[in-house]
C-alpha cells in the first residue's frame, strides 16, 4: 500500500473543502500550497486585466512565491495535486510547488474544481516542472462529492 498526499492550492475555500474531504476518503496526508502573498478578492478579479491572478497567467514563467516547503514530498508515492481552473489551466502558483520539490519516479494525480472549464492543458503546462514525475489528469471534483465518489477516484492510484 503506498503512502497518500493531498496537496491544495485554494483561493476561495472551494479547493480547500474538497481536498480535506478527498484527504478524509483516501487515507492521505493533507498539505495546503499557501502563497507568500494570500491572495485578495481583487487579486482575483479576472475580468480586470491587470489583477494579480491575470497578470499571473499571462505570464507563463511566473511563479509566485510559496509561503513554505515544509511538506516531505520524499516519504509519498502518489501525491494529489489539486487547484482551481484558472484560464484553463493550472494556476501558476502549481509550478511554483512542483519545482520546489524532487517529484522524481513520484505519481502526481490532478484534481481541480471549475466554473465550468474543463483540464485544458493543464497537464502539459506542469508536467515541465516536475520532470521525472508522471502526471496524470484525475478529474474535476466540483460540487460536494460525496465520500463513496471520492473514496473510488482515489482508489484508482
Amino acid at each position: 500500500m503506498s503512502k497518500k498526499l493531498v496537496a491544495y492550492f485554494s483561493a476561495s475555500g472551494t479547493t480547500a473543502r474538497v481536498a480535506k474531504d478527498l484527504a478524509k476518503a483516501a487515507g492521505a496526508d493533507l498539505y495546503e500550497i499557501k502563497p507568500a502573498v494570500p491572495y485578495t478578492r481583487a487579486d482575483l478579479n479576472w475580468q480586470d486585466k491587470s489583477s494579480r491572478s491575470s497578470v499571473e497567467m499571462r505570464d507563463k514563467g511566473s511563479r509566485p512565491a510559496l509561503a513554505d516547503t515544509s511538506a516531505n514530498i520524499a516519504e509519498y508515492d502518489t501525491i494529489f495535486v489539486g487547484f482551481p481552473i484558472w484560464w484553463y489551466v493550472a494556476p501558476t502558483i502549481i509550478n511554483s510547488f512542483l519545482e520546489a520539490y524532487d517529484f522524481s519516479g513520484k505519481k502526481i494525480v490532478l484534481f481541480a474544481t471549475s466554473g465550468g472549464s474543463g483540464f485544458g492543458k493543464a497537464v502539459a503546462g506542469l508536467q515541465p516542472s516536475a520532470p521525472g514525475a508522471t502526471i496524470v489528469e484525475g478529474a474535476l471534483l466540483n460540487g460536494r462529492p460525496n465520500e463513496a465518489k471520492l473514496k473510488a477516484f482515489a482508489d484508482k492510484y
